[in-house]
């Protein structure tokens, strides 16, 4: 094995305070180059052609706001499933092994771990900022989620340029951050998108909802279990600045996951109390048949 893992807690403590990767300096470029592209998929493929061959009248006969809702879980979940690709193995080797950022990504690369996850914590910059900007409709807890972690996410980055204190652990628990959302949350986007284009099979869509609702909920739970551990682990290594904003902070993205936790159960009951109206009604229409 490349890299063996040691105790997590040991090597949280132990993390050295190093710049995070070369980019670090040119994520304006980086998120500008995602925001493009993002741009480009929405206008000239999502939009122009590709979801009304998929789904034809199901995403025509759409209203604004739902069609802007979801064209958007296309792109969050199609990028989330990007991110899950490009930055596991990195976040692996240096969250849980004994990798740091500038460890070479494959045996003789000149790109580092730190080069990926940069990049990668802007394409979920991105995705959040889009989402703010393109969607209609969006609840102020998510705004709040949406806004917190861009601004943690950059400010980690935009730190460890000058390699202040917090920086590097700051960074290293944003990616465990990021890694459970983009783990816990990749399901909503597909159940959001089947809600649309299967709104009359309630059976099916309770099942769906069922799922999403306790995946982000264990999602949740977890996600706190393990950040406030490795948090209380690195105390002696933070400022008071972070000792009292990290909490703060981890209880707005808790917020916004609970949040969506309650959608998706009152979006399960209600689909259940379809299923069980159809049962009754087919139940009282056998005696006459």
């Amino acid at each position: 094995m490349l890299y063996p893992k040691p105790p997590v807690d040991h090597h949280i403590r132990e993390f050295p305070l190093t710049a995070i990767s070369a980019l670090s300096p040119h994520t304006g470029l980086i998120i500008s180059v995602v925001l493009v592209v993002f741009f480009l998929i929405k206008f000239y493929i999502l939009e122009l052609f590709l979801l009304q061959k998929l789904y034809g009248r199901k995403y025509t006969l759409l209203d604004e706001v739902n069609r802007r809702g979801f064209v958007n879980h296309h792109i969050a979940g199609t990028t989330k499933i990007l991110i899950l690709i490009i930055a596991a193995w990195p976040f692996i080797a240096v969250a849980l092994g004994t990798a740091g950022f500038h460890t070479p990504f494959a045996k003789g690369s000149r790109v580092t771990m730190g080069d990926i996850l940069v990049i990668s914590a802007q394409m979920l910059v991105g995705m959040f900022i889009f989402e703010l900007i393109y969607r209609t409709k969006i609840s102020a807890i998510s705004v709040v989620h949406h806004m917190a972690s861009i601004l943690i996410a950059q400010a980690a980055i935009t730190i460890s340029i000058t390699m202040e204190k917090d920086s590097s652990i700051e960074f290293l628990l944003c990616t465990v951050w990021g890694a459970f959302d983009i783990i816990s949350e990749s399901l909503p986007h597909l159940t959001m998108i089947l809600y649309r284009v299967y709104p009359d099979s309630h059976r099916f869509l309770a099942t769906l909802f069922r799922a999403a609702c306790f995946t982000t909920l264990s999602g949740t739970v977890a996600e706190t279990i393990v950040v406030m551990y490795l948090f209380g682990q690195s105390w002696s290594r933070w400022t008071l600045p972070f000792k009292i904003a990290t909490p703060i902070l981890h209880v707005a993205f808790s917020a916004a996951q609970f949040h969506g936790t309650r959608i998706f159960y009152r979006m399960w009951r209600k689909q259940a109390a379809i299923v069980r109206g159809q049962q009754e009604a087919e139940k009282q229409a056998a005696p006459e048949a």
